[in-house]
């Protein structure tokens, strides 16, 4: 009975013609000069962030395990 009525509801709100599905995306944004510069912007940030980390992670990396790691007392170049 619960799937008639929402069949029935979908029909109907299909056939009333006050019921547009599609929306004017221009009336809610506003868009100017600076809005491809802000997506540049932010699409610079979210893929360089990465290398970045990636980068720093590798330098910090060797230096903490040379000065971590203990050296052994024999050695098998001898």
């Amino acid at each position: 009975m619960r799937r008639m009525l929402t069949v029935a509801a979908c029909l109907l709100s299909l056939l009333h013609p006050a019921a547009g599905f599609a929306i004017d995306s221009y009336r809610y944004l506003h868009v100017s000069i600076e809005t491809p510069w802000m997506i540049f912007i932010f699409l610079l940030v979210a893929i360089f962030i990465p290398f970045i980390l990636m980068l720093v992670l590798m330098w910090r990396r060797p230096m903490h395990d040379s000065s971590a790691a203990p050296k052994s007392k024999t050695s098998d170049d001898e």
